[in-house]
């Protein structure tokens, strides 16, 4: 190789080492990729950005879109109310629970259908006396599962088809191309998760983590005749408390959230403090502050009110908070939310709440402004649980919503529109028909997914153009001595540990050129080993980080990370054997 070749390659593997072992996000360092690719003349400014016009990026976004769609107008909650029904027995849910996750995840983004599935199956958990915790890993292995079905149903099949199409000028690949790979995967997965799963998963019969708030939060007042009246929260001695925090006061009947440090305080104040409920006798010893009137099991934070919201959220690998403790991460001033508690392992931590380092997949239980749930829907730190402030669906549109996805199916499946056409006619009609509104398609558009899918093309391309792609391969196919199926097998390995470092489209986009080069040099037919990357990539049970849908439901769950191990690496390892085993018996890997 030339300089460039391995320039390309040290920064492949700084991208990698960036996106591993630290806290930066994946779209900000495939852009600096891509900044120093172009800057360096290594590629084109042309060939850096095509990327942003790759046919399976705009595909992955009319989807989004088309997704949105469903959701809005309420077109999921037939499948799920109809189908779920009263099973009796833990196997029976797991079957209930499969048929409308695989379908819906095979033709949507399964992130959506994994939030508005949580909820409902939380509550059909209770209802059939089954623990959340036997379900919750189930039914995100399921949409993982579902996604690689066909074409549509994962960015990652999208994302590889378009960079095929672009790497060698062939035409791309069927929606259903790949069905004959995924679906007998996904049958085996789903008949293991049936047959093992009941006796692996946890049943910790939680009660809801914070189903209590009178464990965590105190209540008291300020005194009418005291020296605290007038005084703002900073001269009162009350904004910096070691163990507890303000959250709210309550005034005639009004509340105040997230409550300034230069709030003056009046008498008959009704002050809520989150954290260690030991600190009340500390609390009480500032002069000025008394015991609440009202020590009632119906607590202030109980009561309805239009100022607030409580809101459960996952924290995101993403979120600036994370490594920080709760007091240094400033929630008030960020989010404009107060930390009321948090849950780890399926356990709520105790103790100093001020001191707690937040780690993703923590859960927490916040009081926020409505305008938080809005507001998380594009920063992308929380991953919502509770669905709250929701739009109401449009359940009038719900079965039109189907109609538009089906003959959106039907005509590429036929091939009467390209995939991307027809996918942009389906979210345009999703539009116009109204089963989803202007800013409800806005908010489905993941920028960081969108962003990262496009640069990470632009590293892919330097590798293939600067023979990095090649040179790999080549090393490759001499560790395999020549032959197709343990090449096959390596390509699938290098690619699935890639995923559970990275994010899935960018393992799968690096891998491309180099798979594409190692076959051209074997003379190898391209078509298994693309089918390989993209179930690969797609296929991260091993730990809660791996996949989006893993982390959803950590929470939720009640899990620990050692359950995932315990279940995931039995589910990556038969996914694993059985793709590469339905690929080598069936496809031939050698062209005719």
């Amino acid at each position: 190789m030339q300089w460039e070749g391995w320039f390309a390659l040290v920064l492949t593997a700084s991208v990698l080492l960036l996106l591993a072992f630290t806290k930066i996000r994946a779209h900000i360092a495939m852009m600096g990729a891509l900044t120093i690719l172009s800057v360096g003349g290594l590629l084109t400014p042309t060939e850096a950005l095509a990327g942003f016009s790759n046919s399976g990026l705009i595909t992955v976004a009319a989807m989004f879109v088309v997704a949105s769609g469903i959701h809005g107008s309420g077109g999921i909650d037939i499948l799920v109310n109809r189908v779920l029904g009263a099973p009796e027995t833990h196997r029976g849910a797991l079957t209930r629970i499969g048929a409308p996750v695989v379908v819906l995840s095979a033709f949507l983004n399964n992130t959506p259908v994994v939030a508005t599935m949580i909820p409902a199956v939380s509550a059909w958990a209770r209802k059939i006396d089954i623990n959340p915790s036997r379900l919750m890993i189930p039914l995100s292995y399921t949409a993982i599962l579902g996604g690689t079905v066909t074409l549509i149903g994962t960015s990652t099949n999208l994302i590889v088809d378009g960079q095929y199409q672009a790497l060698t000028g062939r035409d791309g690949f069927s929606l259903f191309s790949i069905t004959a790979v995924a679906l007998p995967v996904a049958v085996i997965g789903l008949l293991f998760m049936w047959l093992v799963f009941p006796r692996l998963l946890p049943d910790r019969s939680r009660k809801d983590t914070f189903e209590n708030l009178r464990e965590f939060t105190l209540e008291v007042q300020v005194a009418h005749d005291g020296p605290l009246v007038g005084a703002s929260i900073q001269s009162a001695g009350l904004r910096n408390l070691k163990r507890i925090f303000l959250v709210e006061i309550e005034r005639n009947q009004n509340i105040l959230t997230a409550v300034s440090p230069e709030e003056t305080l009046r008498g008959g104040d009704r002050l809520v403090f989150a954290g260690d409920t030991e600190a009340i006798s500390d609390l009480l010893r500032i002069k000025g502050i008394i015991p609440s009137a009202d020590q009632s099991e119906a607590s202030t934070l109980r009561t309805d009110r239009a100022e607030r919201c409580l809101v459960e959220v996952v924290v995101s690998p993403h979120c600036s908070a994370v490594g920080l403790a709760i007091r240094e991460a400033q929630f008030r001033d960020r989010y404009g939310a107060v930390v009321l508690a948090v849950a780890r392992n399926g356990e709520r931590v105790k103790g100093n709440l001020g001191s707690i380092r937040l780690k993703a997949g923590d859960t927490l239980l916040l009081e926020a402004r409505p305008a938080f749930v809005s507001r998380q829907r594009y920063n992308k730190d929380f991953l919502l649980i509770s669905d709250l402030e929701k739009e109401t669906p449009r359940h009038s549109r719900a079965v039109l919503s189907w109609v538009i996805l089906l003959a959106l199916v039907l005509a590429a499946t036929f091939e009467l529109l390209s995939m991307l056409n027809a996918a942009l006619m389906g979210a345009g009609l999703m539009l116009l028909t109204g089963c989803c509104t202007v800013s409800q398609a806005e908010r489905s558009l993941d920028l960081e997914v969108l962003i990262t899918i496009a640069a990470s093309l632009a590293l892919g391309a330097a590798l293939e153009k600067t023979g990095v792609a090649a040179f790999i391969a080549t090393q490759l196919t001499e560790l395999s001595d020549g032959r197709p199926w343990l090449l096959l097998l390596l390509a699938y390995v290098t690619v699935s540990l890639l995923t559970e470092v990275i994010t899935n489209n960018a393992a799968a986009v690096i891998m491309l050129p180099i798979v594409l080069s190692l076959v051209e040099q074997s003379g190898l037919n391209a078509e298994p080993f693309v089918f390989a990357i993209m179930m690969a990539a797609s296929a991260s049970f091993a730990t809660p980080l791996g996949y989006q849908t893993n982390l959803m439901v950590y929470g939720p769950g009640g899990y620990r990370f050692s359950d995932f191990l315990r279940v995931g690496i039995p589910m990556n390892l038969l996914v694993g054997v059985s793709t590469v085993a339905i690929l080598v018996l069936f496809w031939p890997l050698s062209q005719a």
